[in-house]
């Protein structure tokens, strides 16, 4: 069992996450906010240290070994990272060192150092500004590392609306650190709203939500599909739900369907049962988080739509489309159907056919594929 700090790093895994050969499960960010974390983290006992956007790991279960915190708070918007981040504590012999919370109050509650993961959107930023500024303690320190190619000015505008300080450390393997201190609390501007003519509908989104109240070109494929598909459909499940786009919409146009909208994001989850609240549907639909839909009995839905993501970080990978697919198969009775969208370059349909059953393109353009599969 790993006894030292780097042992424990060096032993931590991404699984049950996608692998693949340039995806990690510790990263330059994660060592960097560690160093950088040391000295604040010193005078600190456990409570009083919260982590946000954990990848795998690492910073919980780095903090946990290199200073002995037990109680450490940890809240991860993607369902994998938090399993993952169980796993490996169990691993390594550190289970018992930290509680999983959502981004909340009880999370960033009387904080004085908290390490962020930063992410990839603005907003998803903004939120977690706001939460840890509303409720952490007036001497808090927040540290915010990401990739030098991947950190803005418009990153330090958005914590300087919820921080009166904030400051960028030098660089190193080419990672950086915000550093901001001075919480200025506000009230929440999550969620957030925008209504869509064309469509008659309201989007709701959390900051982390995938295309934020946007609805993305994807899913306005899939959209045009909907009069299309499974017409004697009684259950519908929207796989990788997002925002509740297509679960609302399929409720709103089918009094008579039952839909389940499942994401692994605990933001998407939110933002889908708010799109569903904001447009009356929210006594049909329901709002899950899960990993591919695990949790839901095999052969119980008539209808899966799905808009599958094929980017994991910076690479290009299918095994998370290819892991939705073959939850699709395993939900979908007999005769069922799966409407999917995908990148046309990415050419699914193959896959589709041998995981699902037999497919058909439904519609195509040089960007998109709309592909209905019918479960054998």
């Amino acid at each position: 069992m790993p006894v030292s700090p780097a042992e424990v790093l060096g032993a931590l895994r991404r699984e049950p996450d996608v692998e693949a050969p340039d995806l990690v499960a510790v990263d330059a960010t994660d060592r960097l906010l560690l160093d950088i974390a040391a000295d604040l983290v010193a005078g600190c006992g456990g409570g009083e240290v919260a982590v946000v956007d954990d990848s795998y790991g690492a910073l919980a279960l780095g903090l946990a070994a290199r200073h002995g915190l037990t109680g450490l708070r940890v809240s991860q918007d993607l369902l994998v990272g938090e399993r993952a981040l169980a796993a490996n504590a169990e691993r390594v012999g550190l289970a018992g060192s930290f509680r999983s919370l959502p981004l909340g109050e009880e999370l960033a509650a009387g904080a004085r150092v908290v390490l962020v993961k930063a992410p990839k959107a603005l907003d998803a930023l903004r939120e977690i500004a706001e939460v840890v500024a509303a409720s952490a303690a007036p001497d808090v320190t927040v540290l915010v590392g990401g990739r030098v190619k991947h950190m803005t000015h418009a990153m330090n505008d958005v914590l300087g609306a919820s921080f009166g300080e904030v400051q960028a450390t030098l660089a190193r393997q080419k990672s950086r650190v915000l550093v901001a201190r001075g919480p200025r609390p506000r009230p929440s501007s999550f969620p957030r709203q925008h209504v869509h003519p064309d469509l008659g509908l309201t989007v709701c989104a959390h900051g982390a939500a995938f295309a934020g109240t946007k609805i993305d070109i994807g899913t306005r494929a899939l959209v045009r599909s909907l009069p299309e598909m499974a017409a004697d459909a009684r259950s519908a499940l929207d796989l990788g739900c997002g925002t509740g786009v297509l679960a609302t919409l399929l409720a709103r146009s089918r009094p008579e369907l039952r839909v389940l909208a499942v994401d692994q994001s605990a933001a998407a989850v939110a933002s889908a049962a708010a799109t569903a609240a904001a447009n009356g549907v929210a006594d049909r639909v329901v709002a899950l988080r899960d990993d591919a839909a695990a949790t839901v009995p095999d052969r119980s839905v008539d209808l899966v739509v799905c808009n599958p993501p094929f980017h994991v970080g910076a690479a290009v990978v299918t095994t998370a489309a290819d892991r939705m697919f073959a939850a699709a198969a395993r939900l979908l009775r007999p005769g069922g159907e799966l409407w999917t969208v995908y990148n046309s370059a990415l050419r699914y349909r193959p896959v589709l056919g041998r995981v699902v059953g037999p497919t058909r393109v439904a519609g195509q353009d040089p960007k998109f594929t709309v592909a209905v599969s019918r479960r054998r």
